[in-house]
């Protein structure tokens, strides 16, 4: 594991492996970048690949006070580090900081996304704004476990599945990780795709979502990433849409990884 330092002097915890292009991995909601690990390894055949801990997560720094800038001045950091230029890979909540970076304007040459959560829709906006809400309560009231709560219901767990959660292993360290929900929910803004900001964007652009629901996200609606994926790609310019009929919402690092190298080979 190495470092860097972000423009407001955080520590980026990173590791790098392979040789060729650069490519960077940014990570969603509540990972601390070993979820994207496996995708590294399958990437790191063709590619120098870089995967980090975001800020507030990990081996990371967390400098106050939190701001979206701030990620994509990390990301900045990380490409510096790469050698100016880099293609950019986000999954989920990560996806639309990659959107973020790129809309800022960072060295990036091409772009790719997964399965991004905005929210399209009446209904789909208002939970989203009911969530952040009670998220902002919870987190301001020490309550991570109640901000992790309703994280997972409005990402379509079952109230048994919040309650298997509790119970296993991995509850814990998600609860570390809760108060990084406020910045992907910053990252995310008011819910929907921000279509015009999106219109910026100049690089080529992968857009790709799963064509299976994840049993953990039953109570999402139909189609709820393949809806935000097709007004992302209707706004950016030069973007591609693609759908792996085969996956959910993390997909196979040996499904998901060929295509991303195919793309960034363009």
């Amino acid at each position: 594991m190495r470092f860097v330092r972000s423009k407001d002097g955080t520590r980026i915890a990173f590791w790098h492996m392979g040789s060729g292009p650069a490519v960077l991995l940014v990570g969603g909601g509540l990972d601390d970048g070993s979820e994207n690990d496996p995708l590294a390894e399958v990437l790191a055949r063709r590619f120098t690949v870089y995967n980090f801990a975001r800020r507030g997560r990990g081996e990371s720094g967390d400098v106050q006070p939190y701001a979206v800038e701030r990620e994509v001045e990390d990301i900045e950091a990380l490409i510096q580090e790469a050698g100016g230029s880099a293609h950019l890979f986000g999954a989920s909540s990560g996806g639309a900081l990659v959107l973020e970076a790129a809309i800022r304007g960072v060295p990036a040459s091409r772009l790719a996304v997964y399965e991004v959560p905005y929210s399209v829709g009446a209904n789909e906006s208002i939970a989203w704004i009911q969530y952040v809400e009670r998220l902002r309560a919870a987190l301001a009231a020490d309550e991570p476990g109640v901000a992790l709560e309703s994280f997972m219901r409005l990402a379509g767990s079952s109230e048994a599945d919040i309650e298997a959660a509790k119970s296993s292993s991995y509850w814990q360290p998600l609860i570390e990780l809760a108060p990084t929900l406020a910045y992907d929910a910053a990252v995310l803004g008011d819910g929907p795709p921000p279509v015009e900001r999106l219109r910026r964007i100049s690089q080529p652009t992968l857009v790709a979502t799963g064509g299976e629901r994840d049993p953990a996200m039953q109570g999402l609606r139909p189609n709820f990433f393949g809806v935000a994926a097709d007004a992302i790609a209707s706004a950016i310019p030069r973007a591609v849409r693609r759908t792996i009929a085969s996956e959910g919402h993390v997909a196979a690092p040996d499904v998901l990884g060929p295509l991303l190298q195919q793309f960034f080979e363009e």
